[in-house]
């Protein structure tokens, strides 16, 4: 059951909305609706913009989310689970799946979700990184997430020569000796 407070910080919030006249509500208007709400009520007033957000978008009100939050929310599906290395061909497919994300909204004009994708590999090479220097993880481990930042590392800087390089990379005798021969799939 809704606690009287409650009820009535919605009818607060409701009301105040109803007196600003804004159609699509911005995260600065939602503020502004917040500073509204403590300057007419006092403490009464007092309210999260989540909150507001959550209260606005129940009674039916458009909001405008930035171009970055409705990016990961049109394209969500696309991003769950995309980051994966626990071996080096999981980071493969990991890279490659960014590789196809970034060129496809690159040619759709989606900036927010190109961004999100290189946040997501900047994020995939931090990890990688952070394992490669954890002293409690076993050596061989600690190489291949190594070599797992310098893959993200690389496609990050010259994602066009990547698959070349990395092509050349796989078949090295340096690498061979290090990870043995990596099983295409």
């Amino acid at each position: 059951m809704m606690s009287e407070a409650h009820k009535h910080k919605k009818e607060l919030i409701l009301e105040t909305a109803n007196e600003m006249g804004v159609q699509k509500w911005s995260v600065a208007e939602i503020d502004q609706l917040r500073r509204k709400l403590i300057a007419a009520h006092g403490e009464t007033g007092k309210t999260s913009n989540e909150y507001i957000a959550q209260v606005l978008q129940g009674a039916g009100w458009k909001l405008q989310m930035t171009e970055r939050e409705e990016a990961e929310d049109r394209f969500e599906e696309e991003f769950k689970d995309i980051l994966h290395f626990k071996t080096l061909q999981d980071a493969e497919v990991s890279l490659t799946r960014l590789d196809e994300l970034v060129r496809r909204f690159r040619t759709h004009g989606e900036k927010a979700a190109v961004d999100r994708v290189l946040e997501i590999a900047r994020l995939g090479k931090r990890r990688a990184e952070m394992i490669s220097h954890n002293r409690k993880v076993e050596e061989k481990k600690r190489r291949e997430k190594k070599e797992i930042a310098e893959w993200f590392r690389i496609w990050l800087e010259t994602p066009d020569a990547f698959f070349d390089w990395l092509n050349v990379r796989k078949s090295s005798p340096e690498f061979k000796a290090a990870f043995g021969e990596i099983e295409e799939e």
